[in-house]
Order: structure tokens, then sequence, then C-alpha cells
């Protein structure tokens, strides 16, 4: 039986993108575009991991998460954002398991996700209830991205070297 991943982004390009990755892995993907969604499709099935974006219009991710928390305690969590400053000690609390920092290393999201969804529910089980050592802030690796960028895409501004706005 495949692994289900419930993908939540508010950005189609990032759903879609990580829907065609993990499906290519063999997981199967649930896609939902807010908070609200999240809950709704979460409901109507069974899933074994939340792949979790927090700035989401209609229920935001920070809501979304405290109420799937609620109804599945052992579910993996991996947040994904781009303002990670502001969100690390929120997610460590929240218990997810890992906030992941946007754009996203994607062989290290795979890694994770194995990692995640091969743990034994009752060692997970138990560092939830302990609240033992587990959360992992994995940060972007700009260097990586900008090689994928340059192997992959033209850009009018060499990655690394974007025009820096004078001061007014």
């Amino acid at each position: 039986m495949n692994k289900k991943i419930l993908v939540v982004d508010d950005e189609r390009s990032i759903r879609d993108a990580l829907s065609k990755v993990l499906r290519a892995e063999g997981y199967e993907v649930v896609l939902a575009e807010n908070g609200q969604d999240a809950i709704e499709k979460h409901d109507a099935q069974h899933v074994d991991l939340l792949l979790l974006d927090i700035g989401l219009p209609v229920k935001d991710g920070w809501t979304a998460l405290a109420w799937l928390s609620a109804v599945d305690r052992l579910l993996p969590v991996i947040i994904i954002t781009g303002r990670w400053k502001q969100q690390s000690e929120r997610a460590a609390a929240a218990r997810a398991d890992v906030l992941m920092e946007k754009p996203l290393d994607v062989p290290l999201l795979l890694q994770i996700i194995h990692e995640l969804l091969q743990e034994p529910a009752e060692a997970r089980a138990r560092r939830i209830h302990e609240r033992g050592p587990g959360f992992r802030h994995v940060p972007c690796d700009g260097k990586e991205f900008c090689e994928q960028l340059r192997r992959g895409y033209t850009t009018p501004y060499p990655c690394g070297e974007l025009p820096v706005p004078k001061p007014h």
C-alpha cells in the first residue's frame, strides 16, 4: 500500500511540482490550497504525512495544524515556509517534526519524508509524549538552489548577483 501525503500550499505551482515529485517516488498525493481544504481532505481519507505551508488563505496553516494534530496525534508534519525566522519556535511548539525553508531542497525533502514514514508508531508516540528531541529546522541551501537554476533555467541575472536596490 502506497503512503498518502497531504500537500497544502496556496501556490498552485508548488502544489503541482511537489505532487509530480512525490508521485514519481511512489506516494499517493492529496492536494489542498488552504487550511480549510486541508481539514476537509484529511477528514475524507487517511493521510500518512502532512506537508504544510503556513501562510494560507481561508484558514491559516497554524489553525489547520492545531486541528489536524488534535484529531491525528501521530501524523508526521513537515512545515514548508519562506518565512522561517518568524516560524521556527512556533513550529517546534506546535509539534511539527521538521521546518523546511523555501526554496526546498527536494532530495533532502524526500529523505526526510522517507525517515518520518519509516518511524514506528510506538517510537513516534513515545517521542511526542516525552517531547523529546526530534524537531529539525532545515535551512535553504542557497548554493544548491542556484546551481539547480544554472543547470535548468536561463535567468536575466546571474544567480547570486541580483541587482541591489539603492537606498532612498
